[in-house]
This record gives C-alpha cells, sequence and structure tokens, in this order.
C-alpha cells in the first residue's frame, strides 16, 4: 500500500513538475505514472554506477556534478517514454531540481518514508 503511494506521489509531482518548468511536457497521467517507474528504475540501476564513475569530478565540484547527471538520466528518460517530451538540457536540469522539492513536499505531506 506504502508503494504504490510513493508511486502516484511520484506521478503527481512530475505532472506538478512539467507545469512550472517551460520545455517540459508531460501528455496525461498514464505518461506520469510510467515515467515514475522508470525513473525509479533509472535511479536504482543506472544512476549509482554513473556517481561512481564520475567520482572524481563529484569531488572537485562538491557533489555539484550530481544535478548534471540528474539532468541527463531526466533527458534520457524523454528519449524511451512516449509523452514526455523534454526540450533540451537545462528544462531537465531545471525539472530534476523541481521534482526533488516537490516530491520532497507531497512525502512531507503525506508522511511515507
Amino acid at each position: 500500500m506504502k508503494l504504490l503511494l510513493k508511486w502516484f506521489i511520484m506521478a503527481a509531482s512530475i505532472l506538478i513538475a512539467a507545469k512550472l518548468i517551460t520545455g517540459v511536457a508531460v501528455t496525461g497521467v498514464w505518461a506520469a505514472l510510467w515515467l515514475a517507474v522508470f525513473l525509479a528504475v533509472i535511479n536504482l540501476v543506472i544512476k549509482p554506477l554513473l556517481i561512481l564513475i564520475t567520482l572524481p569530478i563529484n569531488i572537485l565540484t562538491l557533489g555539484l556534478f550530481t544535478f548534471v547527471i540528474n539532468a541527463l538520466l531526466v533527458w534520457f528518460s524523454s528519449t524511451i517514454i512516449k509523452g514526455f517530451e523534454v526540450a533540451g538540457f537545462f528544462p531537465a536540469l531545471f525539472f530534476s531540481i523541481v521534482l526533488s522539492v516537490v516530491s520532497y513536499l507531497l512525502n512531507a505531506l503525506f508522511r511515507t518514508k
């Protein structure tokens, strides 16, 4: 039940962040739900490997390169998920930041850990 709630919260966060950021478009709820699943999978599998590979750059930038990795993963997701489109790197960067903030706020509101 908690996993389902987190999935819906992430999809709602995606829809809200897409409304706030120009250059990002989500066609509907189904696209947001699929994007939530896809982002969860690539954040679980691919992101740790990318952080490990880019560890020297990440250390030099005091962790700020992680924002670049998040933006690239969002931009990559737009090529896979139909109904989710990102206009470029900077909209993907701003979308990933806004998505993190909105997701945090919604999770705090519904008290999911």
